[in-house]
């Protein structure tokens, strides 16, 4: 390969990767956002934003409102309903979602690492109880606060040091008590795949109060239960 291709590779996988950061700064976003914004959130030029805006544009992945701002497109849709119909990891949780649920235990939710500093929840389902956590599917939460966070970061290729990510490993469980919201609790384990790749984290998560001692080690059996089970499926295992 000549340095000239090397080089225009490069810059199409730059150019990418610019386009992403922009479809993700407006997934980010609850209202539709103009150029300034767009180029506080990625980073980038206006100018850059622009030319790739027209490539967007023209595939559906974004749409112009008011000849000033911009939103994601019905192409991002489209392949969110792709992804609802075909991913198989659905298939795997909500039947053990529903057997947790009717174990009378916490609202069950699976994340997944998003990037360095957030993680996403990609599937949820509310408990018999009333809930206060308010978590969504397709929230992005912080990695370093919260259970499912912590078992992500435990459990992630880097193996981050410290006396409470070796406890989580040696556990094998994380419980977080009001570190997002202090009138909420959660507890978490990790999820692995093959080779035992980590590919997740199974959360129960509610009202702080439902986290007393007792129903920590009542729920706990019953998460680690199902944590195995779904590595399993997936071909990992756990424990680890």
């Amino acid at each position: 390969m000549t340095s000239e291709t090397t080089e225009k590779a490069s810059r199409g996988v730059a150019a990418v990767d610019r386009a992403l950061s922009i479809v993700a700064a407006l997934e980010a976003s609850d209202m539709p956002r103009n150029l300034s914004e767009l180029s506080r959130a990625t980073g980038l030029y206006k100018s850059t934003i622009l030319r790739l805006l027209e490539s967007l544009l023209d595939a559906g992945y974004v749409i112009r409102v008011d000849e000033a701002k911009y939103a994601l497109g019905p192409a991002v849709l489209q392949l969110g309903m792709s992804y609802e119909r075909t991913n198989p990891l659905k298939h795997y949780i909500f039947p053990i979602f529903e057997r947790l649920v009717a174990a009378d235990v916490e609202s069950p939710s699976f994340h997944v690492r998003q990037t360095e500093a957030e993680r996403l929840c990609l599937f949820r389902m509310n408990s018999n109880h009333s809930t206060l956590d308010r978590v969504r599917e397709g929230d992005r939460l912080p990695i370093g606060r919260g259970a499912a966070g912590k078992v992500l970061i435990a459990f992630g290729a880097t193996g981050q040091p410290g006396e409470e990510f070796d406890r989580i490993r040696e556990s094998g469980i994380a419980l977080s008590l009001g570190e997002r919201d202090k009138l909420c609790a959660g507890m978490a384990a990790p999820v692995f795949a093959g080779r035992n790749r980590l590919i997740g984290a199974l959360s129960l998560s509610g009202p702080r109060e439902r986290f007393a001692p007792d129903d920590v080690a009542r729920m706990t059996p019953l998460l680690t239960s199902a944590a195995s089970e779904l590595s399993t499926g997936l071909g990992g295992k756990f424990p680890y």
